[in-house]
């Protein structure tokens, strides 16, 4: 199949109006909601733009100086700039009639006839051939050819897409994304096809580059303050709550003021203890020891362990022992409702929302009166924009349990997006004096500044909100989302994302933090290159 045509020509002369902006835009997911980067600019100005394909060979319009631009035959007393001119809308003739061969041809005469200091001319044969050649699927000379052009007019955004488009072909990411990032930018945004190709590199170097890190990292177990905050969204969960009476032995019973000493031969009552003297390190080997041991607490067990392969990253070992104690008939349903929650969460960071929604419908059907089922299942709930049901379970999960601060905090954040998507002022205003009040409530719920501080950014109250983020990193120091919504301009942002990386937990959300961190870098270079000031996000 042949290529796309040129398009006509910019009918003005000037650059576009532009604003730089993020290329990508769109919210991710990134395991604990939906993530709102800086808000992407926009120019005031409509301007219809089509796909931004080629339709006709460029030039096709302008006349020959001095001569009808409709004969083949330039006579011998034009200048060279009119045979060249003549020449080139012969060979936009033969474009247009599909002879790729001849047109190639007459582009080349073109070139070798135009004047070296006329710069734009000799951008636009360059430019001209290169579709040409592109046609043939010849994306080698593409790329020379649209070099060439960019050389005598580095702005020229024609030549830098056709050029962006080869590389894409030659396999040449890197290189294709800063042409991209170049049209998208010069474009103002306004471009589709433009912003398609990046999104469509972005997650391509995204993938790759995820991938081999991930394959290579070494499982990395969260500070004890990220630990205690994970077990913090579970209000309703046996396995994080301390040792009950039941499960010491009269003599292992602690005397007041002393610390449990549990007997050895359980290795999930062992693992609970090193949960309280936060020696986690230690917890998946004890809890294998019961499990092996076929013990009294296996099921326990087999969530213990799969829920600290979560916060290292290991989802593949993880999602055995889930479904191990989701399909044990006998277990405690608080256990079950509590593997399907995980679950359920862990199949929403792999973006399979049909199967997080099954698992935490499941869990609402067998544990009613768990309020985690509800607070879970309203984040995902967000982010599948169903703001309205979202706010219902998370009404339903305060109802079961009133001082809980991250379900007063994300009912906030739903209220205010229900305000800002259905654009009620005044709703707003009233979700943002929600987030007041929840953070001088809760002072200590770090997902309350967070997630304050989304909503003042999009208000554009960036001082405010950097307050709410430093906050929040204060709280949650090795918290990636926090990372990666703070921003601050592109330098700062890239070392952010690249902080945010280290502490991924799984290979997309990796992915997805490369993505950001090469739009990020793209636009540094680009406006490097073209000497724009770097914006401040």
């Amino acid at each position: 199949m042949a290529a796309s045509k040129p398009v006509e020509p910019d009918t003005g002369t000037g650059l576009p109006r532009w604003q730089v902006a993020l290329l990508v835009g769109t919210p991710i997911v990134l395991g604990v909601g939906a993530i709102y980067l800086w808000n992407r600019s926009r120019t005031k100005q409509t301007r219809a733009k089509g796909s931004g394909e080629r339709k006709t060979p460029e030039g096709s319009a302008s006349p020959v100086q001095g001569q009808d631009a409709a004969k083949d035959n330039p006579e011998p007393n034009l200048s060279p700039l009119d045979k060249a001119q003549a020449a080139k809308n012969k060979g936009n003739k033969y474009f247009k009639a599909g002879k790729y061969e001849n047109a190639i041809r007459c582009y080349t005469e073109a070139i070798s006839l135009c004047p070296t200091e006329q710069k734009s001319d000799l951008s636009t044969f360059y430019q001209n051939r290169a579709a040409a050649y592109e046609q043939l699927s010849k994306w080698t000379e593409v790329v020379q050819d649209c070099t060439k052009a960019v050389e005598f007019n580095p702005r020229y955004i024609k030549a830098l897409f056709r050029r962006a488009k080869a590389l894409e072909k030659l396999d040449n990411k890197k290189e294709c994304l800063e042409d991209v990032t170049a049209v998208c930018i010069l474009e103002a945004f306004q471009n589709q096809q433009s912003m398609l190709l990046a999104d469509k590199v972005l997650k391509q170097l995204g993938k790759e580059k995820a991938k081999e890190k991930y394959k290579n990292r070494e499982p990395l177990m969260p500070s004890p303050q990220f630990i205690k905050s994970y077990f913090s969204s579970f209000t309703d969960d046996i396995i994080s709550q301390p040792l009950q009476k039941g499960e010491k032995k009269d003599e292992d019973k602690d005397k007041e003021g002393e610390a449990v000493e549990v007997s050895e031969s359980s290795g999930y009552l062992k693992a609970k203890q090193y949960m309280e003297e936060e020696n986690y390190d230690k917890i998946i080997s004890e809890c294998t020891k019961e499990i092996d041991s076929e013990g009294r607490y296996t099921a326990e067990a087999l969530l213990l362990r799969a829920t600290f392969y979560l916060l290292i990253g290991i989802s593949t070992a993880a999602e055995p022992d889930l479904d191990r104690v989701i399909n044990m008939k006998d277990a405690n349903v608080k256990l079950r409702a509590n593997a399907l929650i995980k679950r359920g969460s862990m199949y929403m960071q792999q973006q399979q929302p049909l199967l997080s929604t099954q698992d935490f419908n499941m869990a609402a059907e067998s544990d009613t009166r768990n309020p985690d089922v509800y607070h879970h299942r309203g984040q995902l709930k967000i982010l599948l924009d169903q703001v309205d049901e979202a706010v219902s379970d998370f009404d339903e999960c305060i109802l079961l349990r009133p001082d809980y601060a991250l379900a007063q905090a994300q009912k906030c954040f739903a209220l205010y997006r229900q305000a800002y998507t259905g654009n009620n002022p005044s709703q707003v205003q009233i979700a943002m004096d929600g987030f007041e009040a929840v953070i001088k409530r809760f002072p200590k719920c770090a997902e309350g500044y967070a997630l304050y501080a989304q909503a003042l950014t999009d208000q554009q109250q960036f001082g405010k909100a950097d307050e709410m983020y430093d906050k929040c990193i204060e709280l949650e120091p090795d918290n990636a989302t926090t990372y990666v919504h703070k921003g601050g301009n592109l330098d700062k942002a890239i070392d952010m994302f690249n902080k945010a990386i280290n502490l991924a937990k799984s290979e997309m959300e990796m992915a997805h933090l490369y993505s950001l961190c090469d739009a990020a870098y793209a636009q540094t270079e680009v406006a490097r290159k073209y000497g724009l000031k770097p914006p401040t996000l």
